[in-house]
């Protein structure tokens, strides 16, 4: 599965970095991006793609009879973080997720067959949850670039503003609302977690340490009381150590 896992991961990470990296203006990055699903549209209707990487990912979705609207997905995410700075409550960013994180998972099982319901939706948690793990550990990372993922509904419930985001403020209440969105990660990921069981060999070894790796982010948050103004936290090479004893115990 590496070649076709390879594919995936070019048109993923190509696409988001023209949604976020250099200084194209938004309406240069939101048509390169339009170029990307034109090139999906030549795929869905059989004619052949007029670059490498789209004919590649031509062959790897017939190959695999892969869902062409979870790669339409991924676009409208990355589309939708050139215009979208905000979130209004959670199952708004959820929806976000949804399209953001959550089809490379189903990628990933209908590569390997594992398609039933159930498992789809197991995979959906583990990658949002990832997703939110990403958004708690990078607050001042994406401040710079004028996103705040947190859910505008929590701010004034913690009474935190926008403003001590802006001035890597950290406070008391500032550690309420992140334990708070630290929770809702983890009890996401936990719900995902027996997915581990339905999955073969290699894979599902790598899933179980993707969880406790998302899981053991969410503890170093927690250690700091969510301060990720002074340091991003993540993990060191004694956490593999950890990792690995808790994946052998899941």
């Amino acid at each position: 599965m590496r070649r076709p896992i390879e594919v995936i991961y070019h048109f993923a990470r190509s696409a988001d970095d023209i949604a976020d990296e250099g200084d194209a203006l938004p309406a240069e990055r939101l048509v390169s991006l339009a170029a990307y699903q034109a090139e999906l549209d030549r795929i869905e209707t059989g004619d052949t793609p007029q670059t490498h990487l789209f004919i590649a990912l031509a062959e790897v979705i017939n190959q695999h009879a892969l869902p062409i609207q979870l790669f339409r997905d991924l676009l409208d995410a990355f589309a939708q973080d050139v215009i979208k700075k905000r979130y209004a409550d959670y199952p708004e960013l959820l929806d976000y997720c949804r399209r953001s994180a959550n089809p490379v998972g189903r990628l990933v099982l209908h590569l390997f067959g594992r398609t039933e319901i159930k498992h789809l939706e197991q995979s959906d948690c583990i990658c949002s949850a990832l997703q939110l793990i990403n958004f708690w550990q990078d607050v001042a990372v994406d401040w710079e670039k004028e996103r705040i993922y947190i859910p505008q509904a929590d701010l004034p419930r913690f009474k935190i503003s926008e403003a001590d985001i802006a001035s890597s403020r950290w406070s008391a209440n500032w550690a309420a609302l992140m334990d708070f969105e630290i929770d809702r990660a983890r009890d996401l990921m936990l719900q995902g977690a027996p997915l581990v069981h339905a999955l073969p060999g290699r894979l599902g070894w790598e899933i179980r340490l993707t969880i406790q790796g998302g899981l053991r982010i969410l503890e170093r948050l927690r250690q700091v009381r969510g301060n990720v103004f002074e340091r991003r936290p993540k993990l060191g090479k004694w956490d593999w150590l950890v990792l690995a004893g808790r994946s052998l115990t899941m």
